[in-house]
């Protein structure tokens, strides 16, 4: 018997404009949430009112209060916004670079760099948060891809946590790091932010130009597209997996070398 043919499943079009969407397409229907520094109370659920009106919803209800401390309580907001979006002109950071298998990336190590890629990484500043860069890292990764130690043409130095960026800096001299890897998770009065342009500037005081390790950073907060103005290399943000790391590393590491040497041969 012939194999049955399975259909191609049908591919949907975007509108050229949209609304949200919630209890009938087209509504415009949203739901938001913010805390507010006020006891709870009518009062305080008028001024959530007042600024949903602001943001442009309205009507708006206030679906959920809650009191969360002394003088502060947490609303949810639901109610229509008339703002129409655009896909069309919604611009996003495309990936460059090919996913690499695990061989592909030892055979283009060892045949081009012809030595261990070394990679340090560390949560600088007070983040103590090391989910992050442990599912990068470690060998069990994450999202069912083992981390950048399960590479054998790999070396991995995690620091750990609340890394101070002096030590950082030393350790990825002493360990002639080709890049290095920092997760920040904390966002608090913009803490990754500063602690990433921190380290970017010492990165770039203590090495001589065109020797400083390959920065990269990764957290759920951070702009695709901000890593020139944070002076890093690359901003990987939620949801990235070792793989996708380990090829980026590749491509920005590796791959030039070996442009270069068929560059050089022919």
């Amino acid at each position: 018997m012939s194999p049955v043919k399975q259909p191609l499943p049908e591919v949907t079009e975007i509108p050229k404009v949209i609304r949200p969407y919630g209890d009938q397409t087209g509504d415009g229907m949203v739901q938001v949430s913010f805390t507010l520094p006020m006891p709870g109370g009518k009062r305080a659920e008028g001024a959530a009112l007042q600024l949903a009106g602001k943001m442009g919803i309205e009507p708006a209800i206030v679906v959920h209060s809650k009191p969360i401390g002394d003088g502060f309580t947490f609303f949810v907001v639901y109610g229509s916004v008339k703002h129409l979006v655009e896909p069309g002109l919604v611009e996003v950071v495309e990936r460059e670079f090919p996913l690499l298998s695990g061989k592909e990336i030892n055979t283009a190590i060892k045949r081009h760099l012809r030595r261990k890629l070394v990679v340090v990484g560390a949560c600088i500043g007070t983040d103590a948060h090391t989910v992050g860069i442990d599912a990068i890292l470690n060998i069990k990764g994450f999202a069912g891809e083992k981390g950048l130690e399960y590479h054998r043409e790999i070396k991995v130095v995690n620091l750990g946590a609340q890394v101070l960026v002096p030590d950082l800096v030393e350790r990825a001299r002493a360990e002639k790091a080709d890049a290095v890897l920092v997760s920040q998770v904390v966002t608090q009065r913009d803490a990754h932010i500063h602690n990433t342009t921190a380290m970017s500037a010492a990165f770039r005081e203590a090495f001589p130009a065109g020797k400083v390790p390959h920065l990269v950073v990764g957290g759920p907060r951070f702009e695709e597209g901000s890593a020139g103005s944070l002076g890093v290399d690359r901003i990987f943000g939620r949801g990235t997996t070792p793989g996708e790391v380990a090829s980026y590393l590749v491509h920005a590491l590796v791959a030039p070398r070996a442009t270069a040497h068929q560059t050089k041969g022919a």
